[in-house]
């Protein structure tokens, strides 16, 4: 069965490589820091159709995807996909109860969101945030207002761009200062007038993911993946990674986005001159010998 890759999946604290399988099957590979890997994309990079509440549904059309596109979907499962999206307020239904965060990614670079309360914090690892609070929890209408009334009040913004969050991770005030940033602004907004009164503000307690990242052994990026191609090879010492990013001994920054929708492989022996192939390898019947994760 061919296994197509689904990018990064942050599970309990640590990163992992997601599968998806023919039969609509899903699987993980963890990562580990200070090992080698390597692998090569095969064939052609596929839509992965649209995933809702943790089922995928394929692509009807088996339609192919641009290697420089961000989203591994086709326009039609991409807007299949948006019509049950939080983000773009088309689930204003959803009965779930929600938190509202604050993220910190870099001096200057904090931002506001939200996120199902069922979903813990693997929405701030996906993102790349370094430090985080809760700011409060309720409704989804309530916590979107909320959202919405720090971004006026208080000139948070909802989004802040990879390029810049990947430019300042490997040069990061100490963890006291950083806290420091989320901690004043948390206690900024709680005292705004105005909060939806079904949303209950959450008391100000600041995670750090600096262990979770790998971020005190990160280099200053040199090189970022922009485009994976049919037989291309990536390869070196995997140190960290944050949000969608891998990070390399060697500079290089592989966003993890760009590798869902490819068929993954270990690269041929000659591929590879000075890299020991612990390869990023699917869950397959061979998956468990030495060398594979």
């Amino acid at each position: 069965m061919t296994w197509w890759c689904t990018g990064i999946r942050w599970q309990d604290g640590r990163p992992g490589i997601g599968w998806y399988g023919a039969v609509r099957a899903e699987r993980d590979s963890p990562l580990g820091y200070g090992r080698r890997l390597a692998f090569v994309a095969r064939g052609e990079r596929h839509c992965l159709g649209v995933r809702r509440a943790g089922k995928r549904t394929p692509c009807p059309a088996r339609r192919t995807v641009p290697g420089r596109a961000a989203n591994a979907q086709c326009p039609e499962c991409a807007r299949l996909d948006r019509s049950f999206s939080v983000a773009a307020d088309t689930n204003a239904a959803d009965p779930r109860p929600y938190r509202v965060y604050l993220a910190w990614f870099g001096p200057g670079l904090i931002k506001v969101g939200i996120t199902a309360e069922e979903r813990g914090p693997a929405r701030l690892l996906e993102q790349g945030a370094v430090t985080w609070a809760w700011l409060g929890r309720g409704p989804l209408m309530a916590a979107r207002r909320t959202e919405e009334l720090l971004r006026a009040a208080l000139g948070v913004p909802d989004r802040i761009a990879y390029a810049r969050k990947r430019a300042v991770r490997a040069h990061l005030p100490a963890p006291a200062e950083r806290a420091g940033e989320v901690v004043e602004l948390h206690a900024r907004a709680v005292a705004l007038p105005g909060w939806p009164e079904s949303l209950e503000s959450v008391g100000c307690e600041v995670v750090d993911h600096a262990a979770a990242f790998g971020l005190d052994a990160l280099p200053a990026p040199t090189r970022v993946l922009t485009e994976l191609v049919p037989g291309g090879v990536v390869a070196g010492l995997l140190v960290g990674a944050a949000g969608p990013d891998l990070h390399f001994a060697d500079g290089l920054v592989v966003d993890t986005r760009l590798l869902a929708g490819w068929e993954l492989a270990a690269p041929a022996g000659d591929a590879v001159t000075d890299v020991p192939v612990a390869t990023i390898a699917p869950p397959a019947a061979d998956a468990e010998q030495d060398g594979l994760f």
